[in-house]
């Protein structure tokens, strides 16, 4: 089956047919860097980088960009809020762009950790300042924009598609707009790209309206992504909160520059704190770096990927439990299955096929992880009935490890090649498979006493089993 993604300006599955044959080229929405990232960044780039991977392993080369909003990011919903960064610096006393440099490197730091692949470019707004200001030049000379003020906007009105991307209409926007929207702007749905700043405005940049400003936040992405992918390029993505207004507004501005501009654009949803949206006044914010401090980067990679990018994910301790015993059960299979393969041996790949083409045929269908996991976990019972025998085929092992390194490891970041190095003292692994066994053989002739007699044991000396359909795992517990 080729490769489907959901087009959230169709809203509706399409067969991927990329500009050029064989490349992807990408832009994904990056952090505003005022602050540290949030498990909501986490699930958008955990979930962009499946994507990524999957389109490398179907044989795309690709190309990612993903920006850094260092200035322009207002507060509020209109465009009269303070810049998100300035407010920051003005908190801790610092230089905006030390604030800036500070949370980048931050933000990069925790996703090494939760082996999100980095773009090969993240490039700055503030970088990028005198393509925004020609691309603004260009739509006031169009008359899609006009000077008010000392600022510029963007006149929706002469955008006759303006909502397509929000399925909003320019009345119901009116509706919604708050009381105090400035009245130098025609009409108060206009956004702006390019703010007059004061004399005392710490990061400002000389124009030709009223001699300083800074830029409107929609710019940024309009300008960076065509400026290194082209003026049509295959996939914008980012999360769903930035489909209004971000997104409308980069589209129009496409529109307004006669650029062609991304032919899919994804959304990953929503994440939740135990059903309720995250919010730091609600006292539910989790950043990345609390998550890590509790949590294995593995276990969060899996409880992000477990649930499909357009899904909403909700977060809770008993969430994060499950996710760790569910990829527990998953690298026990993998130790076991390279403790027994012959080494320096290549797989002939005879062995197992079959879930390798359910594997593709579920992430296919816009990257749908959770049928991919399922089919990881079929294919975990399958290996552990090999593992259980004998003398297992040499081949056989090592076509089931290659899967578990390839789909679950190069595809979904969940099984990674030095899995063996952190598993810990090999010879205790090897001792609890044993007892296992013992354990089972005891329940399969019905002698649940001796069998209840292996566990309270391991109990009192601080080892916890589990058991699932898809066997039984041991943890020592806390």
């Amino acid at each position: 089956m080729p490769l489907r993604l959901f087009n959230s300006l169709t809203e509706r599955l399409e067969p991927f047919n990329p500009y050029r044959e064989g490349e992807v080229t990408l832009y994904v929405c990056g952090p505003t860097v005022y602050s540290d990232s949030h498990l909501g960044h986490a699930k958008t780039y955990v979930s962009f980088d499946v994507i990524l991977r999957y389109l490398r392993f179907a044989g795309f080369h690709t190309f990612y960009v993903q920006n850094i909003t260092d200035v322009g990011h207002l507060t509020g919903d209109t465009d009269e809020g303070e810049d998100k960064l300035l407010r920051r610096a003005r908190e801790l006393a610092q230089e905006p762009m030390a604030v800036a440099e500070t949370y980048t490197r931050r933000h990069f730091a925790l996703m090494d950790r939760l082996d999100v692949i980095r773009p090969d470019i993240s490039p700055r707004a503030t970088g990028h300042i005198p393509e925004q200001l020609e691309a603004i030049a260009a739509m006031v000379a169009s008359g899609h924009a006009y000077e008010a003020g000392g600022s510029v906007y963007f006149d929706v009105t002469k955008d006759a598609e303006y909502g397509q991307l929000s399925n909003r209409t320019l009345e119901e926007l009116q509706e919604g707009t708050r009381v105090g929207v400035r009245e130098e702007k025609r009409n108060p749905q206009d956004f702006a790209l390019w703010k007059h700043a004061e004399p005392e405005h710490l990061m400002r940049w000389r124009d030709s309206y009223s001699g300083w400003g800074y830029p409107g936040w929609h710019t940024e992405c309009a300008v960076m992504s065509t400026r290194y992918l082209g003026d049509d390029f295959d996939i914008h993505g980012g999360g769903m909160d930035l489909k209004f207004p971000h997104h409308e507004c980069e589209i129009a501005q496409a529109r307004a520059l006669g650029r062609a501009f991304a032919r899919y654009w994804l959304h990953s949803n929503m994440l939740t704190i135990e059903g309720q949206k995250m919010s730091k006044s609600a006292g539910n914010f989790v950043t990345v770096e609390d998550a890590l401090a509790q949590h294995d980067p593995l276990v969060i990679r899996y409880f992000i990927v477990a649930s499909h990018y357009r899904s909403v994910l909700d977060y809770s301790e008993s969430a994060l439990s499950g996710a760790k015993a569910a990829l527990q059960r998953l690298h026990q299979t993998v130790r076991g299955l390279r403790a027994k393969m012959p080494a320096g041996t290549e797989a002939p790949g005879r062995h197992f096929q079959e879930f390798r083409s359910r594997f593709c045929a579920a992430m296919d269908d816009d990257f749908g992880t959770p049928q991919a996991l399922a089919v990881l976990f079929d294919l975990s019972r399958e290996a552990n009935t090999l593992l259980a025998q004998p003398n297992p085929e040499p081949e056989a092992l090592l076509d089931a490890e290659q899967l578990f390194r390839t789909l679950g490891g190069d595809v979904l970041g969940l099984t990674p090649e030095q899995l063996a190095e952190q598993s810990g003292n090999r010879q205790m692994d090897d001792a609890m498979q044993i007892l296992i066994k013992l354990r089972e053989q005891f329940r399969e002739a019905k002698d649940y006493q001796r069998s209840d007699w292996v566990r309270e044991q391991l109990q009192n000396a601080g080892i916890v089993l589990k058991d699932s359909r898809d066997g039984t795992t041991w943890e020592v517990s806390a």
